[in-house]
């Protein structure tokens, strides 16, 4: 396992070596991005009206509390379970250049494709932390589609060492929650024939 410092805009040339189950630590620009905005994207053709090539983008229904100066703060920003947007993400991916999706939970086989075909990483930020990750946030630089409600706004924030992230899909395509799955499988299955062994005098 790795750590690994980037900074946005990323190249394809500065996540080539990243790999499942590294740690990442995020500055610069990251966007919060859920179901709606991906069904704008991908189902209806809309354009993405922030800019997220090179950048990230997170699946969360941030806490935003207004200032009396206009201006935005981050109060909790918690990802929200990033299979939902399994069957957007790979056009997703394609369509904005975004490098870096971030979120809760696995994704499944699309967005393995829209990693290694388009050079973008999956990472899973770690639940709980959403007032903890709140304080990453420098300063909420925009706010775009505010028509949908605050959870499903985009909002572009300035971050800091925002993190750890675990690289859950890589640019080969290598899916750390499934490759996760096949070895608890194998363990399961060595213990069910191991306490079978123990009890078969049980009738």
């Amino acid at each position: 396992m790795k750590e690994f410092h980037l900074t946005t805009p990323i190249s394809e040339e500065d996540i080539k070596d990243v790999q499942i189950g590294d740690i990442v630590y995020l500055d610069g620009i990251i966007v919060t991005c859920r179901d709606v905005a991906h069904r704008r994207v991908v189902e209806e053709g809309l354009d993405l009206p922030v800019d997220v090539k090179d950048k990230a983008i997170l699946h969360a229904g941030p806490i935003i509390k207004e200032k009396e100066n206009g201006q935005h703060e981050m109060v909790a920003v918690g990802p929200t379970t990033s299979m939902r947007m399994e069957k957007f993400e790979e056009q997703f991916i394609k369509k904005t250049g975004v490098r870096l999706v971030v979120g809760k939970g696995g994704m499944g086989p699309g967005t393995e494709a829209g990693c290694k075909n388009y050079n973008a990483l999956h990472l899973v930020y770690p639940a709980g932390n959403a007032v903890f990750a709140a304080t990453k946030v420098e300063k909420i630089v925009d706010a775009q589609w505010k028509d949908l409600g605050m959870p499903e706004t985009l909002w572009a924030c300035q971050v800091k060492d925002y993190g750890p992230l675990v690289v859950s899909i890589d640019t080969n395509g290598d899916n750390l929650f499934e490759k996760n799955k096949i070895e608890f499988n194998k363990r399961k299955e060595e213990e069910i024939a191991r306490i079978n062994k123990e009890v078969r005098f049980i009738k």
